[in-house]
């Protein structure tokens, strides 16, 4: 293997290591949990909701900043060795989360300090995507990337669901006792679900501390002369923003579309097991099936974003998603899509499972193009402040969703009419797309 290609191929494994996070711990195995211990969905919902958007205040305030110390001091792998640190152990301390002793503060303390880890790390590992390709191959690195770390997502839920985690009856997916002597009574096989992605992060980031190397930046300063600089260069960034108005418009428009979508990953898990009643099982199926579109569609994503652009890519799964949202809400024992059904009935499930897999498959593209636009609008020379504003506008209203739904679930005590506030993001998200120039402002009108 050529370096270029271990280069590569390392870079693809922080996707691989650090998509447990997500797969596992917020949407299909510890967001369940929680709804489980705390015995009531809405309120499930709302104390999630809360906890997670405190997390992305910190990360909107602070992944700028960050980028532009990094950019200034170079030496971007330093800041990944210290926010990977913070998501392993963040990630390993919600093995405590034990229902007889249930400490719901330091468990969502816990959970975010990993959250926020795992995306400060996500900040500078995309801002080296210029390094890796030539322009024209960034949506396929994009792509094959964010499918890779689908397929780990995937892998990771399928050995947690089958040897770890058990349903009501204390068995697995399998039929069988989680392994290793864990106790099904205290809920040890689904709070491992913390250690083991904590573990598979650790062991699944080595290729890439071993293969990944950066270019030396020329003229570096050293990191406390970068940090006394990095907030007036930053401050002069953001005031000079709307002489830059694709940059700024696609900074808002991805600010609430992928809001949204980040809305729909975080509480799809809780409202699953609070409206249609299903066990971590249920909800590991169903995970598997969206990991799977998810994976195939955000490489066939790259491969169209490489062909036309991610604009077009953007704009068709935000669309869909819109769609798939609306259709959610109409999703409950009771009915599908207005349709009374029997109780008993498995059509709500098998109703549910089709969407799941729609909002894998078109978040999936999404997700990629997204980054890959991110490195058109940019600034060749300040990519990691760049990927630090993407955070920010990621993050600066990340509270949103789970805010907006947490309001609105107390307000309505309806978990179904909790998540219309998504709708809403994504229409504003598109309606800014529109106004987004494919390669940015150095585009002539």
């Amino acid at each position: 293997m050529t370096e270029t290609r271990k280069r590569i191929w390392g870079w693809y494994f922080f996707d691989w290591a650090s998509q447990p996070y997500n797969t596992l711990l917020l949407t299909f195995i510890f967001g369940p949990y929680i709804t489980e211990v705390l015995g009531d969905g809405s309120r499930a919902q709302a104390v999630w909701g809360y906890g997670i958007g405190a997390a992305g205040l910190v990360i909107a305030v602070f992944s700028p900043l960050l980028g532009a110390i990094a950019d200034k001091a170079g030496g971007r792998m330093r800041f990944i060795w210290l926010f990977s640190a913070m998501y392993v152990l963040g990630a390993w301390g919600l093995w405590f989360a034990a229902p007889q002793d249930f400490n719901l503060t330091l468990v969502m303390l816990s959970f975010c300090i990993g959250l926020i880890g795992m995306e400060f790390a996500t900040t500078f590992t995309n801002a080296m995507m210029p390094d890796l390709a030539p322009p024209a191959e960034i949506g396929r690195l994009s792509g094959t990337g964010w499918a890779f770390g689908y397929m780990g997502g995937m892998v990771a839920l399928i050995l947690m669901l089958t040897l770890l985690a058990e349903n009501r009856d204390g068995v697995t997916l399998l039929g069988i006792a989680p392994i290793l002597g864990l106790d099904p009574e205290t809920r040890e096989g689904a709070r491992s679900v913390g250690p083991l992605t904590a573990i598979w992060y650790a062991v699944f980031m080595i290729p890439f501390f071993l293969w990944v190397r950066e270019p030396r930046k020329p003229g570096a300063l050293p990191v406390r002369r970068a940090a006394a600089t990095a907030w007036p260069d930053l401050r002069a960034t953001l005031a000079a923003l709307p002489q830059r108005p694709s940059l700024l418009n696609y900074l808002l428009s991805s600010m609430f579309y992928r809001d949204a979508l980040n809305g729909i990953y975080v509480f799809g898990g809780i409202y699953a097991a609070g409206v249609l009643g299903w066990s971590p099982v249920d909800l590991g199926i169903f995970g598997i099936l969206g990991t799977i579109t998810g994976a195939l569609f955000a490489w066939l994503g790259g491969k169209a974003d490489s062909r036309f652009g991610p604009k077009p890519v953007i704009a068709l799964t935000v669309i869909a998603l819109t769609l798939t949202t609306i259709c959610i809400i109409f999703v409950s024992r009771e009915a599908v899509l207005g349709m009374p059904v029997a109780e008993g009935s498995r059509l709500p499930d098998i109703a549910f499972y089709i969407l799941g897999a729609l909002i894998g498959a078109a978040g999936g593209a999404m997700q990629s193009a997204s980054r890959t636009m991110m490195v058109r609008q940019a600034d060749p020379a300040r990519m990691t402040e760049a990927f630090g504003m993407y955070a920010l506008t990621g993050k600066a209203t990340s509270f949103l969703a789970p805010l907006s739904i947490g309001i609105a679930t107390d307000l309505t005590g309806s978990q179904q009419l909790g998540i219309l506030p998504i709708v809403l993001l994504f229409v504003i998200g598109l309606l800014l797309l529109i106004r987004v120039k494919p390669h940015g402002d150095r585009q002539t009108a």
